[in-house]
């Protein structure tokens, strides 16, 4: 995993701080977190993005999410709902090129209207009224 020629921070379990891992993924606190328990799931092997991930990776990652799920639940029970997300490219926002999914805790009242979740990374398209 370790490459002395790759400085990538999710290359390092050890920088990145280890809360779970797996044989082929780790979950880390997210060291600018949304929300407090903000945490990121991350293949161990260095690839640039979730489209990158081979089947048996996506399926580890998704234990992890859902691993990171329960322990988050346990530790605060104001969390009420999540936000899953992975950002692939610059363009979508990703400034660390290793695939890294984020999840986000959610409580009631963190932000004035939580309509349109995800939608809001453009902000004019968050808040819509549903055609019948």
């Amino acid at each position: 995993m370790k490459d002395p020629n790759n400085t990538c921070l999710f290359c390092n379990i050890k920088k990145s701080g280890l809360a779970e891992e797996n044989d082929l993924a780790y979950a880390s606190y997210d060291t600018y977190p949304v929300t407090d328990h903000h945490c990121l799931i991350i293949p161990k092997r260095h690839i640039k993005d979730y489209f990158d991930l081979t089947k048996e990776e996506i399926i580890a990652c998704d234990q992890l999410i859902k691993k990171m799920k329960k322990k988050i639940e346990i530790k605060d029970n104001f969390v009420k709902g999540f936000n899953i997300g992975a950002n692939s490219g610059k363009v979508a926002g990703q400034s660390i090129m290793h695939c890294h999914i984020h999840l986000i805790p959610r409580r009631e009242g963190d932000v004035k209207s939580p309509q349109g979740g995800v939608r809001s990374v453009i902000p004019l398209k968050q808040h819509y009224i549903r055609k019948v």
